[in-house]
């Protein structure tokens, strides 16, 4: 019975590390004031996070929205140097040498609030047909790192009926192309730029693929909370199979003393 014990204690601790499994890092959240019916001319809205990694940089910007995986392109404005423009906000409490004192810290928890201005333009996208969202992405100093990007659409008002309709203010687009892989796993390493950025985050986007019905109707903040890190998922994966493995050769040996007996 020592054996058959010893593999019991094996697989009720095999059991605990998998439903346990490694603390898993917390889940980036984030919130935008208001996401329907915004004015064609453009508007501020206030954006809330909380649970980023406060060693990387992040920009809090309106662009376009090129789905899963790939960096939001183009933006509204760039990395707002002088706080000004109200298009994007860098994010950083460890910012490069040159940007010290001009990005804003992180809270407590990686946790930020900001106001940015969204529209009906991003230079030639129109957000009214095109799928654009408020969005979080690592700075220029990590721009093929994806492990910051949490999307949330922004949808634009309809034109009223019988009203012209007045002429959208496109937010600015300026400096030279975009340098992120814009795919892949994170690789979590970070260059050295040898100065400040060009003030763009974005380049031209890619064709129009699909429209975005626009909605006129007010609604409540949104939020989004990104996926939650794979390891402890396959830390319960892993921990389970070796369990039945155990509680299986346990068994056996349970059934080979009867039959011996």
């Amino acid at each position: 019975m020592r054996i058959g014990s010893r593999v019991a204690v094996a697989a009720m601790a095999l059991l605990i590390v998998a439903v346990t499994g490694t603390p898993a890092v917390a889940a980036k959240r984030l919130t935008v004031s208001k996401t329907k019916g915004i004015e064609r001319a453009g508007e501020t809205v206030t954006v809330t996070g909380r649970g980023y990694d406060e060693t990387k940089g992040i920009y809090v910007a309106f662009c376009l929205d090129n789905g899963p995986g790939v960096m939001p392109s183009p933006c509204g404005g760039g990395a707002d140097m002088s706080g000004g423009s109200g298009a994007s906000v860098w994010i950083s409490s460890n910012p490069p040498s040159y940007a010290e004192g001009l990005t804003t810290p992180y809270g407590r928890g990686g946790s930020f609030r900001v106001s940015i201005r969204v529209g009906q333009m991003i230079g030639d996208v129109d957000c009214a047909v095109r799928g654009c969202a408020v969005v979080t992405r690592n700075d220029h100093t990590r721009t093929g790192d994806r492990s910051q990007d949490v999307r949330i659409p922004v949808r634009i008002a309809a034109p009223e009926s019988g009203v012209a309709d007045p002429a959208p203010t496109a937010a600015p687009v300026t400096g030279g192309p975009a340098t992120g892989t814009g795919g892949g796993r994170p690789t979590g390493k970070q260059s050295t730029p040898a100065g400040p950025p060009t003030g763009k985050l974005a380049t031209a986007g890619p064709p129009a693929t699909a429209a975005v019905v626009a909605l006129d109707a007010a609604e409540p903040a949104l939020s989004r909370t990104s996926s939650a890190t794979p390891l402890g998922h396959w830390w319960a994966i892993g921990g389970a199979f070796l369990v039945g493995v155990l509680v299986t050769g346990l068994a056996g040996r349970i059934r080979n003393r009867r039959r011996s007996g």
